[in-house]
């Protein structure tokens, strides 16, 4: 409802209220003395008014959470309207500068009254509420109040998506758009639930970056409950959590492909089976490709890949490369390694290594052929899945370079927790 109003027949109490001056025919002594039975001054309320208010009074009492002039009230939760010794008749709840209404529900005692809705941040709301008691007479109050701002509050963004299916290797990474100080908190008010019952443990790479995963990859068809609880929760000195909300993926099938950069070949292994040999071209001896454990994290069915966006220029400044239309690109790295469909390697697949740091696969231009193995890999493989790459001149590369902290053993992984 926009607003909860509602309408009720209410008991009309009304005093009528009889007063007059007795009038005395008597005979006056002619003396003008006061015979002591006049009224006596007419500006005070007589107890005949006072337990007329008194009647007309009710006695719902409204509450409204947080108090009139509150200012860093939190988004979700903290608004709350409540009636003793009556019901509530109607509750308005607007953005004071826009006037849109809150929507909310009334409970079904109608005492309460909360918002549907998370509020905006930085933002006065403006909260009227009436009620009646018993007898229906009405009560009223109201309040204003500013939603916490920006400046004093964070957000959590969150991988993977809710609802999503991934491979086993997927971490739960949760990026902050302010510095954490208060770390312990923030990571003991992250709860996280397993079908599989694997431990998953927490660890900071850095005070904006804390990821989650179990000891080895997530055991196949997992699912994965996650609650985060930061509403009201505070983050750095002054800055506040504004989120309580949850997410849940599920993991798939197991699948993680190894590329042996020394024999130019990938076998992929899905649930303990290898399905696939697929020859490879790896980062050549100039720009090699990092060895270790990656994480599918993107997937693009044609992308353009441009050297200069990762520090591949010439003399002029010039990226070494411009292909507009790489076929089935899927990201292993925020620095930029992928493996992709190639359509320009030649005969470089299981033979050579050729690229500037990428996984290629012989793929056809405009990525519409579904026999290359670029499109196989591409359509056979998920978010999440494991690309580990071996005997490459490179060194191994680092676990916060994408979704890769599967390069940490599990010493050093449960060392940078906060709650350790």
């Amino acid at each position: 409802m926009t607003a909860m109003r509602r309408g009720r027949g209410r008991l009309a109490v009304m005093a009528a209220l009889l007063s007059g001056v007795l009038a005395l025919s008597a005979c006056s002594g002619g003396d003008g003395e006061d015979d002591g039975n006049a009224p006596q001054g007419g500006g005070g309320q007589t107890e005949a008014d006072e337990a007329a208010e008194d009647a007309n009074t009710s006695e719902a009492v409204i509450s409204i959470s947080p108090e009139d002039t509150a200012e860093n009230v939190g988004i979700n939760s903290d608004v709350q309207v409540s009636v003793e010794k009556g019901t509530l008749d109607e509750v308005v709840m607007t953005a004071s500068e826009t006037g849109t209404e809150v929507t909310g529900t009334l409970s079904e005692d109608e005492t309460s009254w909360a918002p549907d809705i998370q509020l905006e941040r930085a933002t006065q709301y403006e909260v009227t509420v009436e009620a009646s008691d018993s007898e229906g007479r009405a009560a009223h109050e109201s309040a204003t109040f500013t939603t916490v701002s920006p400046e004093n509050s964070f957000i959590g963004y969150f991988t993977p998506e809710d609802g999503s299916t991934v491979g086993v290797g997927m971490p739960i990474s949760l990026n902050f758009d302010t510095s954490i100080a208060n770390q312990a908190e923030i990571e003991e008010a992250v709860e996280i639930t397993t079908s599989s019952g694997q431990e998953v443990v927490g660890h900071w790479f850095s005070d904006t970056r804390l990821d989650f995963r179990p000891e080895t990859y997530w055991e196949a068809n997992t699912q994965v409950d996650v609650e985060l609880n930061w509403d009201g929760v505070e983050g750095a000195p002054g800055i506040y959590g504004v989120q309580d909300r949850s997410f849940s993926f599920e993991v798939g099938r197991s699948q993680v492909s190894t590329v042996n950069a020394e024999t130019y070949e990938m076998n992929v292994v899905r649930d303990g089976e290898t399905i696939k040999t697929i020859p490879i071209t790896a980062g050549s001896d100039e720009t090699p490709t990092y060895n270790g454990q990656m994480v599918i994290s993107e997937k693009h069915e044609e992308t353009r890949m441009n050297g200069a966006t990762v520090g591949f220029t010439d003399d002029d400044g010039e990226g070494e490369y411009d292909i507009p239309d790489v076929p089935h690109a899927m990201r292993l790295s925020t620095s930029g390694t992928f493996i992709h469909g190639n359509y320009w390697g030649g005969d470089a697949f299981g033979n050579y290594n050729t690229s500037h740091g990428c996984v290629g696969l012989a793929d056809a231009q405009g990525a519409n052929d579904p026999s290359t193995d670029g499109a196989w890999f591409y359509e056979n493989s998920i978010i999440g899945d494991v690309v580990i790459v071996v005997n490459s001149d490179d060194e191994t590369i680092s676990p916060d370079n994408g979704l890769n902290g599967w390069n940490m053993d599990w010493s050093e992984w449960t060392a940078g927790s906060a709650l350790s």
